[in-house]
C-alpha cells in the first residue's frame, strides 16, 4: 500500500511539473537557449581551467569570443546575406520568366513533364508588386517589430537576459551538476549516473559536433560557390550547411538550388555547372571522410527519419521553445528506448529462444548435431 502511494505521489509531482513547464512555455525561451549556450561552452570553459585560469575568467574569456564572433557576423556576415536576399528578390520574377520560357518547355518536350504555369504568373505578379520595398528591408522589419511596444519590450528584454543567464550557468555549471547528483537516490545514483553520462555523450556528440560540421560545411559551399562567381553563392551555401541537419538534405538542397540558380546566371555552359557539382562533391567526402568521423563519430544514433520528426513535432507542439528542445529531448529518449530494449530482453516477457537442434554425441572429440545429420529411416 505504501509502495503505491509514493508511486502514485511521483506521478503526480511529475505531472504537476510537466503543467508547469508547460504554462511557463512563453517566457523559457531565453533560458533554454541559455542552457544549451553553457552546455556547449562548459568543455572550453574546463579546458581553460586546466592551464590554472579560474572559472570566472575563463567564462569571461569565452564570452569575449563569442561576443567577437557575433560583431564579425553583424558586420560583416549579415549584411552580405542581406545583400543576397534582396538580390534573390529582384532575380525571382527574372527566374520566373526563365522558367516559363526556357525550363518549363524543355521539360515538356524532352520528358513530356506539363506544369501549371498559373501559380507562376501569380508569384511573379505578386514579386513585381512589392519590387519598390526591396531596398528598405531594414526599415520594413523596424515597423513590423516596433508595430507593438510590448512585443518589442519582450523581444528585447529575451535577448538581454541570454548572455546574463548564459553567464551566471556556465560560471556555476559544475556546481549545480554536483548539486544534482547529490540529490538523487542513492540507491538509483549508479544506474542514473550512467544514463545520464550516456545521454551526455550523445548531446555532446550532436549538440557540439553536428554544429561544427553543419557551420564548416556551410562555408565549404559558400565559399567554393562564391568563388564560381556565383551570384547567391553565399545563401546557398549557408543555407547548404544548415539543411546538412539531416544526412544527405544539405547536398541534395544545396546542389539543387545551385544549378538552377547556375543554370539562370550561366546558361548551358559545362564549366560553371561542373564547378558547381565539384563544390558540393567535395563537401560530401569532406564530411564522410573527415569531419563526420572526426567531429560526430557514430555515437549519435539518431535516424534522419527520426531527427526529421523530432524537429517537426518540437515545432508543432511548443513553437520555437519545441524546435529547441526537440534534438536534445529525442537523444535522450533515444537513450532511455535503447535502455528499455535491453532490459525487455533480459526479462521473463520476453523469453528465452528455443533451441531448435541439440548435440546428441558425447562424444569428446566431436559434437555430431542431429541437424546436420541426414535420417536413417530404414529399418
Amino acid at each position: 500500500m505504501t509502495q503505491n502511494l509514493k508511486s502514485w505521489l511521483l506521478l503526480g509531482m511529475l505531472g504537476l511539473a510537466l503543467l508547469t513547464l508547460y504554462l511557463l512555455l512563453p517566457i523559457l525561451t531565453p533560458f533554454l537557449v541559455s542552457i544549451l549556450l553553457a552546455y556547449m561552452g562548459d568543455p572550453i570553459v574546463d579546458l581553460l581551467e586546466r592551464y590554472k585560469i579560474s572559472r570566472t575568467w575563463g567564462v569571461v574569456l569565452v564570452f569575449v569570443l563569442l561576443s567577437l564572433i557575433l560583431l564579425i557576423m553583424l558586420l560583416v556576415l549579415i549584411p552580405m546575406i542581406g545583400r543576397q536576399l534582396v538580390r534573390l528578390f529582384e532575380v525571382t520574377p527574372q527566374l520566373i520568366d526563365w522558367l516559363q520560357s526556357s525550363a518549363l518547355p524543355w521539360l515538356q518536350t524532352r520528358l513530356g513533364i506539363h506544369a501549371n504555369l498559373s501559380s507562376l504568373n501569380e508569384i511573379k505578379e505578386m514579386f513585381a508588386e512589392n519590387m519598390d520595398k526591396t531596398t528598405d528591408v531594414v526599415q520594413l522589419l523596424l515597423r513590423h517589430v516596433t508595430a507593438s511596444g510590448l512585443a518589442f519590450l519582450g523581444w528585447l528584454t529575451n535577448f538581454l537576459l541570454i548572455p546574463v543567464v548564459t553567464f551566471y550557468l556556465l560560471r556555476d555549471w559544475d556546481i549545480l551538476v554536483a548539486k544534482a547528483r547529490r540529490l538523487l537516490p542513492r540507491s538509483k545514483e549508479k544506474i542514473t549516473v550512467m544514463l545520464f553520462n550516456e545521454c551526455h555523450e550523445v548531446l555532446g556528440a550532436f549538440m557540439r559536433g553536428q554544429l561544427l560540421v553543419m557551420l564548416a560545411l556551410g562555408v565549404v559551399y559558400a565559399v567554393g560557390l562564391m568563388s564560381l562567381g556565383l551570384e547567391l553563392g553565399l545563401l546557398i551555401g549557408l543555407l547548404a550547411g544548415l539543411a546538412s541537419l539531416v544526412p544527405y538534405l544539405g547536398f541534395v538542397v544545396g546542389i539543387s538550388a545551385a544549378l538552377v540558380a547556375g543554370l539562370f546566371q550561366f546558361g548551358v555552359e559545362w564549366y560553371p555547372l561542373m564547378g558547381i557539382v565539384a563544390v558540393f562533391t567535395l563537401g560530401q567526402m569532406l564530411e564522410g571522410m573527415l569531419l563526420t568521423p572526426l567531429l560526430v563519430g557514430d555515437r549519435i544514433g539518431l535516424h534522419p527519419v527520426a531527427v526529421i520528426f523530432a524537429i517537426l513535432a518540437g515545432g508543432q507542439l511548443f513553437g520555437f521553445t519545441g524546435v529547441l528542445l526537440a534534438l536534445p529531448v529525442a537523444a535522450v529518449i533515444m537513450v532511455l528506448l535503447r535502455h528499455a530494449h535491453e532490459l525487455y530482453k533480459e526479462s521473463d516477457m520476453y523469453g528465452q529462444p528455443i533451441e531448435s537442434c541439440e548435440p546428441v554425441s558425447p562424444c569428446a572429440d566431436e559434437q555430431v548435431d542431429t541437424c546436420d545429420q541426414p535420417r536413417n529411416e530404414s529399418t
